[in-house]
């Protein structure tokens, strides 16, 4: 069994794992596994604009993949955590911009999914976590 290799984002993973303690992403073999990514920017700023950042939320994994050798191609599981903007369902505007980010980052390959409501995440302005799991290699 190959040993864990750990990797922290360039600019906010390496803010995270001198002040939070934790990395973004672990490799084993070929299986990547991301730490939840949010919509922040290198400063933990968030866009005012939901569909903005759930599209930042995807950069940062796309990101943190890269650091791993792994792409947006190579995820097979994703598990997403959202601020609804009701008490009754997650929302069309949440859901609409995951998937169209599917769409534009996968192709034809789909994922499979589980999708969250929940009532706060991490940062007080955040509304979006994208957490993912890749097999190198499967995406080709």
């Amino acid at each position: 069994m190959s040993e864990p290799e750990f990797f922290a984002t360039p600019g906010y993973g390496e803010t995270m794992l001198a002040t939070r303690r934790y990395h973004q992403a672990v490799r084993i073999g070929d299986r990547v596994e991301t730490s939840g990514q949010g919509g922040w920017d290198d400063d933990w700023e968030f866009p005012e604009v939901l569909e903005d950042e759930i599209v930042q939320a995807f950069e940062n994994v796309e990101r943190t993949l890269a650091e791993a050798g792994a792409t947006w191609r190579d995820v097979i599981a994703v598990n997403s955590y959202h601020v609804p903007e009701s008490t009754e369902e997650v929302g069309e505007a949440h859901t609409r911009v995951m998937v169209e980010q599917f769409r534009a980052r996968m192709g034809d390959r789909a994922p499979i999914w589980t999708e969250v409501g929940v009532p706060v995440l991490a940062a007080p302005k955040m509304r979006v976590e994208i957490r993912v799991t890749a097999v190198v290699g499967r995406g080709d």
